[in-house]
């Protein structure tokens, strides 16, 4: 387990005292005016008839990030059991150009693997699942799918060996940027390559090679684990026997990619990030917690808060303030605070930028699979030496700007993009099941039936499209 040093700590505790300090009672003078200091603020006092506003959540804040110095230690570094490793000790290049010296795949299984190999499902996971889908001796904790996966249910693990993996990318236990480099003996940080969903399923069908497994009886998932569920029918057909995917896309959309860059945004913003290397000092958790209010948003349907909240307040007999103050406020203040230290916020950017990249079509899978032979050749040529292999980078360069000028458009026709996309699931001809959630926002039913029209029209004949009309 990979600790926070404390090196750093002397001097950012003195710093976080130092502000404590004045942000209790410091009061000055400036240009007359008599102001009270508030860590980085100042508010001036005296001349209004009103007092300044209370900021409780500020002061949690400021006290959350006090605490932080000196733990607790993120819950993802304290994952030590019940999941097995694969690691592939190759060079594994990656499609944006990249590549990982070795890696490690955390994966869990439930049930018995038949004798003839042929009754494995693969589960796949959301941005932020780890691989523990369900409870089981190691792991007596109940799992994110618990109610799904068992025996006599949906997944029943009385017929199928069931198997999920935590991606590439990710924080419990495979290789993502918190785990140390073999080259520098240092926490990748953001020097961590970036990565595709293509990437995170071609891991997953090698960790498969391992346990002899030449083809899956399912591919399944949600939300980007529905996206690696297409990817894994389009791109290893052959190993894959049916696909589920749930509340996923062909390619992201805008209005999903805006929300994760908001949160991205929400993240870099923070003092803490450090551009990704805070391992050894203060975690960036102001940015977590506002990255995770905009997602939680995303995660549930306007009915579902209306039903749960409506427009009820916390205190409804005390004036308004400016911090939490409605239900919806204070869940959201809730839900995001106890992510902060469940998931590692330079995984969050990856694995996030991963699937904004996330496009089926043909055109781009063979842009990828073009960059990615590239790097292979490289490191064949070079004797497996990643000398001269970029990493690629998480943010636009200083100097370059939007390729397009503004009343220009290089979009594609709607039929070029459906046919790009019908050519990019060619091979995708397992009987498919997709589902849709009608109250879902984040990827609407809109895009469920894009998956389902681009496999028909591709010309597989056993695909079954279902829309479910709860508002959760």
């Amino acid at each position: 387990m990979l600790l926070r040093t404390a090196a750093s700590r002397p001097v950012l505790a003195m710093r976080l005292t130092t502000a404590a300090a004045v942000n209790k009672s410091s009061i000055r003078t400036i240009m007359g005016k008599s102001m009270i200091t508030r860590g980085l603020s100042t508010t001036p006092v005296g001349r209004s008839g009103n007092p300044p506003m209370s900021f409780p959540c500020i002061d949690r804040l400021e006290t959350r990030q006090r605490d932080l110095l000196s733990g607790p230690e993120p819950t993802y570094e304290k994952v030590v059991t019940g999941y097995k490793v694969y690691n592939h000790k190759a060079p594994y290049a990656l499609d944006y150009g990249g590549m990982l010296k070795s890696f490690d795949l955390a994966y869990e299984t439930w049930g018995t693997l038949n004798a003839d190999r042929s009754n494995a499902i693969l589960i796949h996971t959301g941005l932020s699942g780890s691989s523990h889908a369900h409870s089981h001796p190691e792991n007596l904790k109940p799992g994110w799918w618990e109610k799904f996966i068992g025996s006599g249910k949906a997944i029943d693990t009385d017929k199928f060996f069931v198997i999920c993996t935590n991606v590439l990318g990710g924080c419990y236990g495979s290789t993502g940027p918190g785990s140390t480099d073999p080259e520098t003996e240092n926490r990748y940080a953001t020097t961590f390559p970036l990565l595709s969903v293509n990437d995170m399923v071609r891991a997953q069908f090698l960790l498969l090679d391992s346990l002899n497994i030449d083809k899956l009886y399912a591919s399944v998932g949600a939300s980007m684990g529905g996206m690696q569920a297409l990817c894994a029918a389009a791109l290893h057909s052959e190993r894959v026997g049916r696909t589920i995917s749930i509340s996923a896309c062909a390619r992201s959309h805008p209005y999903s990619i805006a929300l994760r860059f908001a949160q991205r945004q929400a993240l870099m913003s923070d003092p803490n990030f450090n551009r990704g290397f805070y391992y050894d000092g203060v975690l960036p958790h102001v940015g977590m917690k506002l990255a995770r209010s905009i997602a939680t948003v995303t995660y549930r349907s306007g009915p579902e808060w209306e039903l749960r909240f409506g427009r009820r307040r916390r205190a409804p007999d005390q004036p308004p303030m400016l911090c939490a103050d409605f239900l919806i406020e204070t869940y959201l203040d809730h839900q995001s605070e106890s992510f902060c230290l469940n998931y590692d916020a330079n995984s969050l950017l990856y694995v996030s930028k991963a699937m904004d990249m996330f496009d089926i079509s043909h055109s781009v899978t063979e842009k990828l699979r073009v960059q990615r032979a590239n790097t292979e050749n490289m490191l064949y040529t070079n004797g497996n030496n990643a000398s001269g292999v970029s990493n690629g980078t998480v943010c636009m360069n200083v100097n370059e700007g939007p390729k397009s000028a503004t009343g220009v458009s290089n979009v594609e026709s709607n039929e070029q993009i459906v046919n790009d996309l019908v050519a990019g699931v060619k091979n995708a001809m397992q009987p498919t099941l997709v589902l849709g959630v009608q109250s879902d926002i984040l990827f609407p039913v809109t895009q469920q039936k894009e998956i389902a029209d681009i496999l028909r029209k591709a010309g597989n004949k056993n695909v079954t499209y279902y829309e479910l009309d709860a508002m959760y």
